[in-house]
């Protein structure tokens, strides 16, 4: 299953612009001016999902789901300190319910690299999941996380390919955003991805307090994994909604005209 094959459920939000301001004064065309507002450094908590299918092996040899979730992790971390080394992490697991692994937040690598190390998987299956808990803990921490002028995010990395989780919790408490990446096998009889994918866009779309972004993959591929994990390096408070993100852009391979010197312009893909 590709990733296009999964639609998102319409768009989730619209991008905000403040202080637009047109003038056609100049040269017929608008003059607008964005004013500058203050982003807030981040709170993240990775939550990984530690089921069984956590451990189905990716199309690398001997590399299994967790094993490149690991990977994407601490590419991330270290790829967000570089933007900004106030932004810290902390670390949860899910099996029938989230629960801590590592809950002091962190800037240090060091740290980062430790909770990971630590991130194992059960051999069984655990059955339907429970985000319940970690939306309250979550919420828990962004009150804390607002009073030091900081938001909270939550990465969940779900890896359950027919199991849909569920939650309960009150639709007019959004205190913290909440990204998926969502890790699934193909479709078949025993299994059921694109229920599971509607799912969690329903718990994104009702707890996240800025745009949420949710990514899938059923090839089972690392570098799939790692690309998508890149897009969620965006700040929640400087995105547009998902529906209306064309990135990443992948350069088409030039044409045999290009190659012969016909053609000098890079086309770019605009496929998702």
């Amino acid at each position: 299953m590709s990733s296009s094959s999964l639609p998102k459920e319409g768009n989730r939000g619209k991008m905000k612009m403040e202080g637009i301001e047109g003038d056609a004064s100049v040269g017929g065309a608008g003059r607008y001016i964005l004013n500058p507002t203050r982003k807030n450094s981040e709170d993240i908590i990775f939550c990984v999902d530690v089921d069984a299918e956590s451990l189905v092996e990716m199309k690398t040899a001997g590399v299994t789901r967790l094993d490149s979730i690991k990977q994407a992790i601490l590419l991330f971390v270290n790829s967000k300190l570089s933007i900004n080394p106030d932004h810290r992490f902390a670390f949860a697991t899910l099996s029938k319910t989230a629960s801590w692994l590592r809950k002091e937040f962190s800037s240090d690598v060091e740290s980062t690299i430790g909770a990971v190390r630590a991130l194992s998987a059960t051999t069984v299956s655990t059955g339907q999941a429970d985000l319940t808990n970690l939306f309250r803990l979550a919420a828990h921490e962004a009150k804390k996380s607002r009073a030091q002028n900081r938001i909270l995010r939550v990465i969940l990395i779900y890896c359950r390919s027919s199991i849909r989780p569920h939650h309960q919790w009150p639709v007019n408490q959004k205190l913290f955003t909440l990204d998926v990446m969502y890790l699934h096998d193909k479709p078949g009889p025993d299994n059921c991805p694109q229920a599971v994918y509607d799912a969690l866009v329903d718990a994104l779309e009702h707890v996240s307090e800025y745009e949420g972004y949710i990514h899938e993959s059923g090839h089972g591929l690392p570098r799939t994994l790692f690309r998508f994990m890149s897009m969620l390096l965006s700040h929640p408070q400087q995105r547009c909604p998902q529906d209306d993100c064309d990135i990443p852009k992948p350069l088409m391979k030039k044409s045999a005209e290009s190659a012969n010197g016909e053609d000098n312009n890079v086309h770019v893909s605009t496929s998702r």
